[in-house]
């Protein structure tokens, strides 16, 4: 029964959505180490809670078909910041360090400005 049940969740990932721009926070590669770490003899694994694992295949089944989407269509596609979509995969496709450099404030800027090291500030020459 569990080589069934690692062949479903084997199939499952396979059709779970890779996403190009964040390797780090993408869902779908946690979930193939999570399948690899808790199947590590593959069909041959003994499963502890069958129930617990045909429930969790089961959620994650719901999530990857988009049901709850489709139970609950979003009225408009911006958040309660009025960011939107494209924003957010902007901000989180790991370009937040180039946005934090172009939005420091001033006090940031002055701080990083004096707290150098005389050594590394480039010497002015001498006015004449």
């Amino acid at each position: 029964m569990s080589a069934t049940r690692y062949r479903r969740f084997l199939k499952l990932c396979e059709e779970w959505p890779k996403q190009g721009t964040s390797k780090s926070r993408d869902l779908g590669s946690f979930l193939r180490q999570r399948v690899a770490a808790a199947f590590r003899e593959g069909e041959n694994t003994q499963i502890a809670n069958p129930e617990k694992c045909d429930q969790m295949y089961e959620s994650l089944a719901r999530i990857n078909s988009n049901i709850y989407r489709q139970r609950f269509p979003r009225v408009k596609d911006t958040s309660f910041t009025g960011v939107t979509l494209e924003e957010c995969k902007v901000f989180l496709s790991g370009s937040v360090q180039q946005m934090d450099e172009q939005k420091k404030g001033l006090w940031k800027s002055l701080m990083e400005r004096f707290s150098k090291a005389p050594e590394d500030v480039p010497e002015k020459a001498p006015e004449k």
